[in-house]
């Protein structure tokens, strides 16, 4: 396949770029397009066949639901049902933006769509052409992240290009996404909602709106429970993942240098390829491997934005072992681990 690739001027698509774009999608193909959070990679959310061509083209489980994205908060009432207050009230607040809601589903979704749950995932992004497309191409969009299922999500479109060049009808190259995590994911049909994937919106922004919210247990850092079926992406299967493999340090910081620059040391002697993952506050510490920071402690945003970045330069390099620093705390530092662990398989040492 001959995958088309289009620079958008300013972020922005011609008319001419767009209606070619919403053609892929109305015939069945695939356009990877930029969001505020991540890449997503789009297929008509309502044609079976379509879904399954996303799941193709990622190497995606094919029980691994898809978020469906629109572009008109109104829409929401289209593909789902049994709609609660508390659904309303986030919309208004949080939509456009980061926020995907887990509602009954209408029979119009198909299962392929939902990784055959009666449940369905839906997001409004704020990011403008990302909603131009969803609005030109019928207004349902089936977007996961544009990667290979597993690896780093993308950020920038170098990224789309070397997962699914030639695996993907087009590529729509909008700069680097601002927020650079994926959006939160909360459960909307249990009687106390639940946060399946935590992002930008928190827990406490979250209970502003609606009241009291928990954490799936998988969130607080549990191994996932691989014989349940999961309700959202990123749950059950191994994500974000590097080529290398990737260890997180955690306790007080300058046990965790003493510690990382030890172990660094011995996989450098022992001829071995090594990344280490920094901030900007701690990154002249570190004497052995190759030293990244990924943003300042002081800016979470910084970090968010930076994670995938980092990992997938990690795989230009072909970096055998990583070591991170932890990032637990502040406003955002429970949706940073939960990427950061999953990526490493839940690799943690504790140093205190």
């Amino acid at each position: 396949m001959k995958t088309i690739i289009i620079h958008a001027k300013n972020g922005r698509l011609s008319d001419e770029e767009l209606e070619m774009a919403a053609k892929i999608i109305k015939s069945g193909g695939l356009v990877a397009f930029p969001t505020e959070t991540v890449y997503g990679l789009g297929a008509d959310a309502l044609n079976p066949e379509a879904s399954r061509k996303i799941y193709e083209a990622k190497g995606r489980p094919s029980d691994n639901p898809l978020i469906v994205h629109i572009a008109d908060p109104n829409h929401i009432e289209y593909i789902s049902k049994d709609i609660t207050d508390k659904a309303y009230k986030l919309a208004e607040v949080f939509w456009p933006g980061p926020l995907t809601m887990i509602l009954a589903k209408k029979d119009i979704v198909p299962l392929s769509t939902t990784g055959g749950l009666d449940t369905v995932a839906i997001r409004l992004p704020a990011d403008r052409t990302a909603r131009d497309i969803i609005r030109c191409s019928g207004g349902f969009i089936a977007a996961p992240s544009a990667n290979i299922s597993g690896k780093p999500s993308p950020t920038r479109a170098e990224h789309v290009i070397d997962d699914l060049d030639g695996k993907v009808d087009m590529i729509i190259d909008g700069g680097k996404t601002t927020l650079g995590l994926e959006s939160t994911i909360i459960d909307l049909t249990p009687d106390k909602p639940v946060i399946l994937r935590p992002g930008c919106i928190t827990k406490t922004m979250l209970e502003n709106v609606i009241g009291k919210v928990e954490y799936d247990e998988a969130v607080l850092g549990k191994h996932p429970d691989d014989s349940i079926r999961p309700k959202a992406p990123g749950m059950k299967y191994r994500h974000y993942a590097p080529e290398g493999n990737l260890t997180l340090y955690e306790g007080d910081m300058r046990r965790v240098v003493e510690e990382i620059n030890k172990k660094a040391e011995e996989f450098i002697r022992a001829g071995k390829r090594v990344g280490v993952i920094a901030t900007e506050e701690t990154k002249d510490l570190y004497k052995y491997g190759e030293v990244k920071s990924v943003g300042k402690r002081e800016d979470e945003d910084s970090i968010a934005a930076g994670l995938y970045a980092v990992l997938r330069d990690f795989d230009e390099m072909h970096a055998e072992y990583i070591f991170s620093e932890s990032f637990f705390g502040g406003n955002l530092g429970q949706a940073i681990m939960n990427r950061l662990l999953k990526a490493a398989g839940y690799r943690v040492v504790r140093v205190d």
